[in-house]
This record gives C-alpha cells, sequence and structure tokens, in this order.
C-alpha cells in the first residue's frame, strides 16, 4: 500500500506483541540451528512505524466489523478499552491457529502448540528439562520439529493418524523420509491417533492412543493442522467456503467489496482445475497481501491473483521431500482421468563425486498431457526439481516438453539428461503406448519376472518367482523366456 500511495492512512491491528515475525522459522531456533532469537524478528512496530509510515497498534484484537458505518471496534489488551476505528478499506489477514481437537485431558500443562514466538519461547523453555516428547502429527511442522528435538538428544515419538508421514504427499514418495526418521532415532507411529491425555506420575504426562496403547512423556507437541481465524468475517456475515475460510476472488475481495482477505484464513481459487482452494504457506500469503494493495489503489487495472498450487518441501536431517500441484490421493478423490511415472536418477552427474538418488513423480491429465502435479525426495536437488514442475504447471506445460527443457548443467550441479528429463522420456514412452509400468507385484501376477540387477544383489534381496537375468545379459538370453507370456522386467530403482 505505502509502494502505491505515500499519503494513505495506513492502521495495522495485532493481537500479539510481535508483528512480521519469521513463523516458518520457529522450529530452527527450538532446536538451535537458528541461534539468535533476534534474526526471527523481520519487524517490529518500531520499524514499520519509522520505514513506512504505518500506525502499528500491536496487543490490540479486532473485535467486530460494522459493515454500515465501515468501522472496526477494537479491544486495547493492556487496558481492556475499547475504541472504533473508521475504515475506507479493510484487510483481513488473522492467519489460522493450530487444531487443538476437544479431547480428555488435552489443557493440561505440558501439552504445547507453535504459533508465535511466546509458544517458541514456551517450547524451548520446556524443551530443556524434558527427555521425552510425543510429536502427534507428522505434517511439515510435525517433522520439522521431530528434527529439531533429535538434535536436541530428546527421546522423540512421532504419531501420525495416516499410514505415512506427510500426508500431502504419496505413500510410495515418503518412504525415504520415514526410513531417515527411523535412522535417527525417531520412534514413528503410524496409523494411530491420540484419544486422551492424563496426568502420569511426577510431571509427565500419559497419552493414550486409539490402538489403546499408552505412552508417557514429558511435553507433547500437537502438529494436527491448523483451521482459519474465521469468527470476525463470520460474525461480520462475510461469505464463508466449505472448510470456514473467507470467500475471496481474484483481487482478494470477500463479499465485501470493501473487505478483503489475505492469508492462510483466505480461499481462492486452484489454477490447475479450477474449484476453490485454501493454502496455508508463507509465500501465497505475501502475494495476495500485495494483489490486495494494488486493488485497493489501481482498481480493476491491478492483476489479479492467479490461485496457489501448493509448492511445499521439507528436510528431514539429510533426506529432503516435496510436492506441487495435486498429489494422486486427490486426483482420484476428484476422478481426474490422469496417468502418472516415478523416476529415479541421480541429482546431478553421476561420475561427479557426491552423486546421490533423486526420485521424482509426475503426474498429468490423460487425455492432453498437461501436468497436474509432481512430487520429489532425495538428498540434493529436490527444490530445484520442485520449481520446475511448480514452473511447468502454472505455464501450463505438458509431459511431452519436460523431454527438452534446457536446464542448467554442469557435473556438480546436474547432468546432461536432468532427472525431469528423464521423466518426460517415461511420461512420452508410457503416453505412446511403447510401455505399462507398474508399481507393486500384485500388478504382475500372470506375468514372467525378469529381476535384472546383478546377481549379487539379487542374491542379497532375491525377488519370490523371479528370474534373475542381469540386464548385460539380457539380449543375449531372451531364449530362456516364454514368448507366449508377457513379461514384468525389475530393476534396482524402478
Amino acid at each position: 500500500l505505502r509502494r502505491l500511495h505515500e499519503h494513505a492512512s495506513i492502521t495495522l491491528i495485532e493481537r500479539c506483541a510481535d508483528v512480521s515475525f519469521a513463523n516458518c522459522g520457529l522450529p530452527y531456533h527450538i532446536g538451535g540451528e537458528i541461534a539468535d532469537r533476534d534474526k526471527l524478528s523481520v519487524q517490529t512496530p518500531e520499524s514499520l512505524r519509522a520505514q513506512l509510515a504505518i500506525d502499528v497498534q500491536a496487543r490490540t484484537e479486532a473485535v467486530a466489523i460494522d459493515r454500515e458505518t465501515k468501522s472496526l471496534r477494537v479491544r486495547h489488551l493492556e487496558d481492556n478499552n475499547e475504541t472504533e476505528l473508521p475504515y475506507d478499506k479493510l484487510i483481513l489477514s488473522p492467519g489460522a491457529s493450530p487444531v487443538k481437537p476437544p479431547l480428555e485431558g488435552i489443557d493440561l500443562p505440558g501439552i504445547y502448540t507453535l504459533r508465535n514466538l511466546q509458544d517458541m519461547d514456551r517450547i524451548k523453555a520446556a524443551a530443556e528439562a524434558a527427555q521425552s516428547v510425543l510429536v502427534i502429527g507428522a505434517g511439515f511442522i510435525g517433522l520439522e520439529m521431530a528434527e529439531q528435538l533429535i538434535h536436541l538428544k530428546k527421546d522423540v515419538t512421532l504419531i501420525e493418524l495416516v499410514e505415512q508421514v506427510l500426508p500431502q504427499m504419496d505413500p510410495e514418495m515418503v518412504h525415504a523420509v520415514e526410513q531417515e526418521l527411523m535412522d535417527n532415532g525417531v520412534n514413528l507411529l503410524l496409523g494411530d491417533g491420540i484419544s486422551g491425555f492424563s496426568q502420569g506420575e511426577g510431571t509427565a504426562l500419559s497419552a493414550q492412543l486409539n490402538s489403546g496403547k499408552s505412552l508417557s512423556a514429558d511435553m507433547v507437541i500437537l502438529s494436527i493442522g491448523v483451521r482459519p481465524e474465521n469468527q470476525l468475517a463470520k460474525d461480520a456475515g462475510l461469505e464463508l467456503g466449505a472448510r470456514g475460510h473467507i470467500k475471496a476472488n481474484g483481487h482478494m475481495q470477500t463479499s465485501d467489496p470493501d473487505i478483503y482477505a489475505v492469508g492462510d484464513a483466505s480461499e481462492t481459487v486452484d489454477p490447475i482445475l479450477d474449484g476453490p482452494t485454501a493454502i496455508a504457506l508463507g509465500g501465497p500469503a505475501n502475494r495476495q497481501g500485495r494483489c490486495a494493495a494494488d486493488h485497493i489503489i489501481l482498481g480493476d487495472q491491478a492483476k489479479p491473483y492467479p490461485g496457489s498450487i501448493g509448492t511445499s518441501i521439507v528436510r528431514v536431517f539429510d533426506v529432503a521431500a516435496g510436492v506441487t500441484g495435486h498429489s494422486e490421493k486427490r486426483l482420484q478423490q476428484m476422478e481426474i482421468d490422469y496417468e502418472k511415472t516415478i523416476v529415479t536418477d541421480f541429482n546431478h552427474a553421476s561420475y561427479f563425486p557426491g552423486a546421490a538418488h533423486l526420485t521424482v513423480k509426475v503426474l498429468w491429465e490423460k487425455s492432453s498431457g498437461r501436468i497436474l502435479g509432481g512430487q520429489a525426495n532425495g538428498i540434493e536437488g529436490v527444490d530445484k526439481r520442485l520449481d520446475v514442475l511448480a514452473t511447468a504447471i502454472k505455464g501450463r506445460l505438458t509431459v511431452d516438453e519436460l523431454e527438452h527443457l534446457e536446464l542448467a548443467y554442469a557435473p556438480p550441479f546436474g547432468a546432461a539428461k536432468d532427472p525431469l528429463n528423464t521423466a518426460g522420456f517415461s511420461a512420452n514412452n508410457i503416453r505412446s503406448g511403447k510401455v505399462r509400468p507398474i508399481y507393486s507385484l500384485a500388478e504382475a501376477e500372470g506375468t514372467q519376472l525378469i529381476d535384472s540387477r546383478p546377481a549379487e544383489m539379487a542374491a542379497i534381496k532375491p525377488i519370490p518367482g523371479a528370474i534373475n537375468i542381469p540386464f548385460p545379459e539380457l539380449r543375449g538370453r531372451l531364449g530362456e523366456l516364454d514368448k507366449s507370456k508377457p513379461v514384468t522386467t525389475i530393476c534396482a530403482l524402478g
């Protein structure tokens, strides 16, 4: 807003004491990876006043919107006095609060959620005295917390209701993350949930699981999702989406054209398949704020927000995993006719020191070949491939075009055939009908299984019912196959 209008009166209302803090960095300060707490305060009320002439009212809660008089009632939390503030335009950016389900014992001391700097301070202080920690929920924040608590040498148990970590991704793309967690000492409990808490011996907590198990820990961190802070909008009669988010158009206007909604509380459009979507991520929130400001000053000359595709990534010890666009699970729910490929390649030239495997999954619309989603995991280079796939999705590219993407190549950085090129080759082999991939041995029933791995590798972990013919020997040993039956080949990577 200030960028576009030097003389506008801009008032910022914030319920907490802090503004513009780096909430994505909170777990890393708890674990000590970000040592300086002050680094998390990107701006302060004083710096915003000095730099941008914004009237920042911290420790002030927005209580009610009067759309008729175009005024906002606020409560000053220092003295509980209430005042009315007039507005021409109002932007709602209340964010989302951590889900805290109504379970028995949920309010016991020692159970924490992480949203702001004060939450971070409380968790960091409690972790110093704790030895055992339960982390409930294996999404992005839950995984980051588990990693950081292991760095603090805590006994960590990570519990997830579904049968995998990172429910935002597809199961086969998170096995490497699950293995990495276990290799680093995290006790992983999948397919189980919390039914309640009780006070254990001394200061310990006892957690009861849906399976009937009971676990004891010194502290519990809830990381089971967020819900939009929508009460202010709801009380004002603004239209809400199916999941409670504030509906917003392309210019981030709500059902009241003088009120805008941005960030985690708002619902925007899915640019891949249309329809509504709500993405709780920092990048979209920043850009939505810019779009709202543009429209307030420039009107309909402003470019609308193009929608959110949910590009996300997490680091778990030495492994990274991420997703952009739609997952296979989501496409199935939406009954979209799609195809997929999963390829494993090296993150850079295989002959250059440090080469490590990187796995990429690409999903596309069957009829057109348009890319609908992508996922990746590996040691290095995951972010690069996700960023390219995110750009391809926004550019409405097809898998045909992945074959010929020109990406940065030198041996330390990539390969002459990047893993994304390889994914394109594989996708187009599938689209042309030259090959039909399968993703489990159950799908190979009735075919001849050919294990094409080196003999020593096949001996270490044999595949039941498979004939081992190492790939370099395959062409010369075709006579050993039954030509009347289809063939399924298995290699070390795919």
